[in-house]
């Protein structure tokens, strides 16, 4: 292995890093070490883990990979280098969760989230409410291909209109991101759909269709499990959600004109505008909306007393950048309507960073290859295949800590078995999918967990069980691979 050899910068042409030194519980050590640390940790710390000391556990389980990596002939010049290309490679991702932040917070400022929020209480009801959530993160999704775009915009409202139902937001952020990711999932304008693919070497209108005789009966698992959610909670609550509109309506000019601008946003993205653009347009023109709808909050933002340029210009850049609070006559509101801004990002941001450090560390000394190797090699039949390659995409999800590397390295891994099986390429593009790329929301640490949990502000435990989507996908591809259902073969 050389420094040379470690050339990524699109992720279909990443390189898979092998070393013969390395045996597989050399490799698997490090992640002992740092499962066990972070369930230590969580214990000490609870909620707040994230709010640093998981980061600092994550760079301590690249230590541990390092010294196994010195041990077997791996230079501190070669594990730097993957962990700058890990770290380059989640440039992207990082802009967009501070332009994120920026949104929230102008979205906020402007009334467009308690616009939705208000609106939206009066046509759900806590018996539909989780339902109809997956419902519309569902089309949202499909039609922008963006799993992302659809937690920032809708997926913030939805929360926001769960919170004030009265709805554990755990439920809310699972309806949301399941929603999401079955868009992200099938979409012709998704990333990671085009990636998969890609990969296995299919055509991206087979490997859709291929995919909907798992994606359908998984989402639809997951409908019905909201509905009878959604029908406990209607026993169980019944929001007066009079005094809520009453303060919404106080504090906020509420006007239907308001979703020009999430609308524009979602149009822009279906036009296959980059997302961060996409994003930022919206973060300015809520800024704007801010300065016409909402005067007297741009005044009281900005501490000033008239609305001049100076006072609109600070008052935009406060809830762009930093936190800013709109009090209501409701005191349970008032924590709702607190929006954070780019710094509010920070955080996540920072448990990105680490997570790729351990993640380019591990790449480096040729564990995720070898890891994956091991599990290639664990079974010899068609079905054995299926399943050696879902636990290896979750092996690099929880690793590698991205959705990319855990479509990328299986996918190239695993080609020639299927081919050397008789299997059409749909097979291997159809299982990246279903474990790749639904299951990465799940995990704290990976940049999907840790981007859905700082946009939603739901931490990844809290909506792990209620993400049914995600985690029944995995399940449905080995259902559907061991009743031997539409394996489909080559053509000889």
């Amino acid at each position: 292995m050389k420094s040379e050899d470690i050339i990524p910068s699109e992720p279909s042409q990443e390189q898979i890093i092998e070393n013969k030194e390395l045996n597989i519980w050399e490799s698997l050590f490090p992640i002992f070490i740092l499962v066990g640390l972070l369930a230590y940790n969580i214990f000490i710390y609870g909620d707040s883990a994230l709010s640093g000391s998981n980061q600092f556990i994550l760079l301590m389980g690249a230590a541990v990979a390092a010294i196994v990596g010195f041990k077997n002939k791996v230079t501190y010049a070669q594990m730097m280098e993957e962990v700058a290309h890990n770290v380059k490679s989640t440039s992207g991702a990082l802009l967009i969760l501070l332009m994120v932040g920026a949104l929230s917070g102008t979205w906020l400022l402007s009334g467009i989230i308690p616009t939705m929020i208000y609106y939206g209480l009066q046509i759900l009801t806590p018996s539909i409410f989780l339902a109809a959530s997956l419902v519309i993160c569902s089309v949202i999704s499909v039609a922008t291909g963006s799993s992302w775009s659809t937690s920032a915009t809708v997926g913030i409202a939805l929360i926001g209109i769960g919170n004030t139902m009265g709805i554990h937001p755990g439920m809310t952020a699972g309806a949301v991101l399941s929603g999401a990711y079955f868009g992200d999932k099938i979409s012709p304008l998704s990333d990671t759909t085009n990636l998969a693919a890609a990969m296995a070497g299919a055509d991206l209108f087979d490997h859709i269709k291929y995919m909907l005789y798992t994606t359908v009966p998984s989402i639809l698992v997951a409908f019905l499990i909201f509905l009878v959610l959604g029908f406990n909670i209607s026993a169980e609550v019944t929001p007066d959600i009079t005094d809520k509109l009453a303060a919404i309506d106080g504090a906020f000019h509420i006007s239907p004109w308001l979703f020009l601008v999430p609308v524009i946003v979602i149009v822009l993205i279906m036009r296959k505008t980059q997302p961060l653009i996409a994003l930022m347009a919206g973060a300015l023109l809520g800024g704007i909306a801010a300065i016409i709808a909402q005067p007297e909050l741009v005044i009281k933002v900005a501490g000033g007393t008239t609305l001049d340029v100076n006072t609109a210009y600070k008052g935009v850049m406060n809830a762009l950048t930093t936190k800013t609070s709109i009090e209501t006559s409701n005191a349970e509101l008032n924590e709702l309507f607190s929006g954070k801004g780019m710094a509010g990002m920070l955080g996540t941001i920072w448990l990105i960073l680490c997570a790729m450090v351990f993640g380019g560390v591990m790449d480096a000394i040729g564990a995720l290859a070898r890891i994956t190797s091991a599990l290639l090699n664990m079974f010899k039949t068609v079905f054995g295949l299926f399943t050696s390659t879902v636990m290896s995409c979750l092996a690099i999800n929880l690793t590698a800590s991205d959705q990319y590397l855990a479509l990328v390295i299986p996918g190239k891994m695993f080609k020639k078995a299927y081919e050397d099986k008789g299997l059409h390429p749909v097979n291997l593009s159809r299982t990246l999918e279903d474990t790749g790329t639904v299951t990465s929301v799940l995990i704290p640490w990976n940049t999907c967990g840790a981007y859905n949990a700082g946009v939603l502000g739901v931490a990844t435990g809290e909506y792990f069980m209620y993400a049914i989507f995600n985690w029944i996908s995995p399940f449905m591809t080995l259902i559907v691979a061991g009743l031997g259902y539409k394996i489909k073969k080559m053509i000889k």
